[in-house]
């Protein structure tokens, strides 16, 4: 009996597409300082989604209630 490999690949357009679908967040922060002296501090956060993704999570969780109501 023969074993068969099979290799899973994904085009880069499906690749894209999952992540504009599901959304993806990448939180990172670094810190450089010398002898107690922080001399650089680098925040980042970085979300990739689409448009219709980001609005269905930040209405989910409250994000675009203030930006509707009128001033």
């Amino acid at each position: 009996m023969a074993v068969e490999k099979t290799i899973g690949s994904s085009s880069l357009v499906e690749v894209i597409d999952r992540i504009l679908d599901k959304g993806i967040v990448i939180d990172a922060w670094a810190r450089v300082s010398l002898v107690g002296i922080e001399l650089v501090a680098i925040e980042a956060r970085v979300v990739i989604a689409s448009v219709e993704t980001y609005l269905k999570y930040a209405e989910a969780i409250g994000l675009t209630a203030s930006a509707a109501v009128p001033a």
